[in-house]
């Protein structure tokens, strides 16, 4: 969150790698400090922009939310139009066809559309997938399923980090909190371009790295080199961050299976 932060807004909280709920509260701070939400146009929704060469022009338009169920359409214009609106569809996520998913007696679930009452305490779960939504979900699910099992082509690498930064908290009770901020977030941004190009020019001593610490955070007799070794170079693809420490004391004690599907077994018997 140091490098994820507002520039203008210190991130001042213990844990530097934060859940959802902290970084919503952190968002809303920094807009109702900054006078934001009085400009942000709430129960709107922007159906079509179209440019007018003519009158050098954007207009869009805009269904609003007016009463219950009810929709009014509405039209701005404007000289500059910027977009903030990613690469995803927000309204449905990327669904592979999977054969064979309407004869499936369970639940299947796209991350994107998780409503609150879907159920999973005491169940078997398979997330498919091993990239950064499928490590954030894991440890979570962890926590009331009976078996969680992370399904992947290839492991992805990740990187075991502490959920608090020790040099920052230390920086912090010692500087000034904007002057700490900015050192932090300087010194991660640097690490991280250090990391990287570090990871292209010497991908072997990386990748050794990397394995070195899952082995260290998980134990010797933990099956790294088929549940955690990807089969491509660091940052070829994305590297995920995790509090490594907290799951191997959930699966250290019952240990992890190997799979020809080459898939992570975490039992629920701890907290993420």
């Amino acid at each position: 969150m140091f490098t994820l932060g507002y520039s203008f807004k210190p991130w001042t909280d213990p844990k530097a790698i934060a859940d959802g709920p902290q970084i919503l509260n952190y968002v809303r701070e920094a807009a109702a400090e900054n006078g934001i939400e009085k400009h942000i146009r709430f129960r709107h929704r922007v159906k079509r922009a179209a440019w007018s060469t003519p009158d050098a022009r954007w207009t869009v338009e805009a269904e609003r939310i007016t009463g219950e169920g009810a929709t009014e359409l509405v039209r701005f214009t404007c000289n500059f139009l910027f977009m903030c609106s990613g690469y995803y569809k927000y309204e449905a996520g990327y669904t592979p066809e999977f054969k064979g998913a309407a004869d499936f007696a369970g639940r299947i679930v796209h991350p994107q559309k998780w409503t609150e009452d879907i159920d999973y305490a005491g169940k078997r779960v398979v997330v498919i997938g091993s990239g950064a939504t499928a490590v954030t979900l894991v440890p979570e699910l962890a926590k009331k399923a009976a078996q969680v099992t992370m399904l992947q082509r290839s492991p992805t690498y990740v990187v075991s980090r502490p959920a608090q930064d020790p040099v920052a908290n230390k920086l912090r009770r010692n500087l000034p909190a904007r002057l700490a901020y900015h050192l932090i977030r300087w010194r991660n941004v640097m690490w991280g371009m250090f990391f990287f190009q570090l990871s292209r020019r010497k991908p072997a001593k990386v990748k050794d790295l990397i394995l070195k610490g899952v082995q260290m955070a998980l134990g010797p007799d933990y099956d790294v080199a088929t549940h955690f070794t990807p089969r491509y170079n660091p940052w070829t693809s994305g590297c995920a961050s995790c509090r490594m420490a907290t799951c191997s004391r959930r699966s250290a004690s019952s240990g992890l299976p190997s799979s020809r599907a080459r898939s992570t077994i975490l039992p629920a018997t701890g907290s993420a």
